[in-house]
């Protein structure tokens, strides 16, 4: 008889997969919401077997983007984005949906809102944009308050957090060399967090400077915070 992997075991316990036993099996199972979950509790040195396989199976949008997110690294394009300017956001978003969205890499021609909240109107966006681009980046905190204008722009119809995210870490990289290890920051704090930040970037900032490291060229490190980047767009 097999031993059952206490691994998988922990995880689905985390996950609360249990059956009606109160039991965890190894055949419990995760429906699509549950996937970037799993894949950001496997321990590192089993992650990229799992994923590897996964993305094999991937038909969802965000299964797909994922894949084109890691191979971001993997093919050494992200070498090739211009850093800290829309343009930049716009071949990161361009990458990543490419062949998925009609509208990849394009700047949105319609208002949106989310949770109550509207994004920066369209008549004033490209201007919005072109100030942006031209904040400070000498600082953590002229970065962060740069990352805070981009989110309230919000310039994609979708994927805008996935995409920002990277910008952001590719900002720190060139300016402070450090990047954010996002399996440091916890999903909701880093949603309450930024949905104060409009009015208040006090708690995002705590956040992200909390996280920082100066493994700026680390591949797991990357994989991991694209894992952790879909699991806060969940």
């Amino acid at each position: 008889m097999k031993r059952r992997n206490p691994q998988l075991i922990t995880i689905c316990k985390q996950l609360k997969l249990v059956a009606r036993d109160g039991k965890s099996y190894l055949t419990d199972a995760v429906d699509a919401s549950g996937v970037n979950t799993v894949v950001a509790l496997i321990p590192a040195k089993n992650r990229e077997n799992f994923v590897r396989w996964l993305s094999g199976m991937g038909s969802t949008i965000d299964e797909k983007s994922k894949q084109k997110a890691y191979e971001l690294f993997e093919t050494g394009m992200i070498k090739e984005i211009e850093v800290g300017t829309v343009k930049g956001l716009q071949q990161i978003h361009g990458y990543i949906f490419g062949g998925l969205y009609d509208f990849a890499g394009q700047i949105r021609g319609l208002n949106i809102a989310k949770g109550g909240f509207a994004f920066a109107p369209v008549m004033y966006l490209k201007e919005n944009l072109a100030l942006i681009e031209k904040m400070p980046e000498g600082t953590l905190d002229e970065i962060v308050k740069k990352y805070v204008e981009m989110n309230i722009a919000h310039p994609f119809m979708e994927g805008n957090g996935r995409s920002t995210r990277i910008w952001l870490d590719l900002i720190l990289k060139k300016n402070l060399y450090k990047c954010v290890d996002w399996s440091k920051i916890d999903k909701r704090d880093y949603l309450d967090a930024m949905q104060k930040s409009p009015m208040d970037a006090l708690d995002i900032f705590r956040l992200i400077d909390g996280a920082l490291t100066d493994r700026i060229g680390d591949r797991e490190l990357f994989m991991k915070g694209v894992d952790y980047s879909y699991y806060y767009e969940e």
